[in-house]
């Protein structure tokens, strides 16, 4: 397992929170197998990058030789998170509970080991708890302290409607670590609340209670939004490798660095070293070249990999990219923007007439891709390398 310093080291590599971080260091010295634990409602069958940040790093702890519990939340999935939200939230039927759930399962072990991760259901233990005992467990919190939370503070503040069963939500999903006698909790940073909740259950059961450990909620392509399918600036696990690579090929530089460091395997020190190449002259984007290969590796295999930076180059005629590729971003309108103005306002044609004259030349290539329709949409919170003639190139995002 190595040293406990360097364990440390590689666990606190990308989180934000480690609550408490001196407790956590204390029990890796006892040198026994931690249970660790992350919870996923399945909410939505397919899984995208920004999902993955938490499972990278619980791939982390088996790899440092500790057990990992996936727990799918197919009892709470039916009550609905409301966690950031300021609606109450439509829950699942139990059909599709099922079926995202058995699509979860098959996506995760993209990235963990099998053989050493327990995939686990709350309901094997929910549906055991009577009515007498979900009381009992009501009572181990109270209503001033659900209200500290900002969603439920925001909603009760404004009028707003909350259901009595939002309350059970996070009473559940701490009522999970009581039951799965977690010693660590892992979530994102918008999950901090209830992943403490689980901590004050444990104690109050008379378990020792875990530690909490919460990660970035990863930014999508276009730099600013939290990676999502809705916003359509997200890169699905299951997507082909020619789609994932020229999704990955246009984030911005700066970017780049923020996937590295949540995304990739690569050892910080080697991050580092290709910074200093890159300062000291290197494309950056022989650098996004290696990110977008090791994703891809991860996802499909090393073959698809190197087709898919192979195809990439192809498409943009072997090497014709510039070294710097203009970064432009645009307001959208009504959630969008039609393609013959974003070249307009990109400074790509001098007007939507020009735009519109060169998509029916076949001069224009989005993401390396021929536009055909004169009347395609950029959608809000996406960004996509532009091509307009031999030499004109822009990154352009749409806000």
């Amino acid at each position: 397992m190595g040293s406990v310093a360097d364990a440390l080291e590689q666990i606190k590599r990308g989180t934000n929170e480690i609550l408490p971080e001196e407790m956590l260091e204390a029990l890796l010295k006892v040198g026994r197998p931690l249970r660790v634990k992350a919870g996923f409602d399945p909410t939505a069958p397919d899984l995208h990058l920004g999902h993955t940040v938490l499972i990278n790093k619980l791939r982390q702890f088996q790899d440092l030789g500790h057990e990992v519990m996936f727990l799918i939340g197919d009892f709470t999935g039916m009550i609905g998170d409301p966690t950031g939200k300021n609606v109450t939230r439509k829950p699942l039927s139990r059909d599709d509970v099922i079926e995202n759930a058995r699509t979860y399962e098959q996506q995760i072990f993209k990235i963990l080991d099998p053989e050493k991760t327990l995939v686990m259901f709350n309901s094997s233990w929910m549906n055991e708890m009577s009515s007498a005992d979900l009381i009992q467990l009501s009572a181990k919190h109270t209503v001033a302290r659900m209200l500290e939370r900002d969603d439920f503070s925001k909603r009760y503040g404004s009028g707003q409607p909350i259901a009595i069963h939002e309350f059970l939500y996070p009473l559940i999903q701490g009522y999970d670590s009581v039951a799965m006698k977690a010693d660590i909790e892992l979530g994102g940073t918008d999950q901090k609340f209830n992943l403490l909740v689980g901590r004050q259950l444990q104690e109050a059961y008379g378990l020792k209670p875990q530690i909490v450990i919460t990660v970035p909620i990863l930014e999508g392509l276009d730099g600013v939004q939290k990676m999502s399918k809705s916003l359509g600036n997200y890169i699905g696990i299951s997507e082909s490798p020619d789609e994932m690579f020229g999704k990955l090929m246009s984030i911005s530089d700066e970017l780049m660095w923020r996937y590295f460091e949540l995304l990739s395997f690569r050892p910080m020190s080697e991050i580092e070293g290709l910074q200093k190449q890159v300062e000291g002259g290197m494309n950056p984007r022989d650098v996004k070249f290696q990110l977008a290969e090791e994703i891809i590796d991860r996802f499909h295999n090393r073959e698809a990999a190197v087709s898919a930076r192979e195809a990439f180059v192809a498409r943009f005629q072997k090497g014709a990219l510039p070294d710097d590729i203009p970064e432009k971003s645009l307001d959208p309108v009504d959630g969008g923007l039609p393609i013959a103005n974003a070249l307009k306002d990109a400074g790509l044609t001098a007007s939507t007439s020009e735009s519109l004259r060169m998509i029916k030349q076949g001069a224009v290539k989005l993401g390396g891709e021929r536009v055909t329709d004169s009347k395609q949409l950029l959608l809000s919170g996406s960004s996509q390398i532009v091509q307009v003639g031999k030499r004109r190139f822009a990154n352009i995002s749409i806000k």
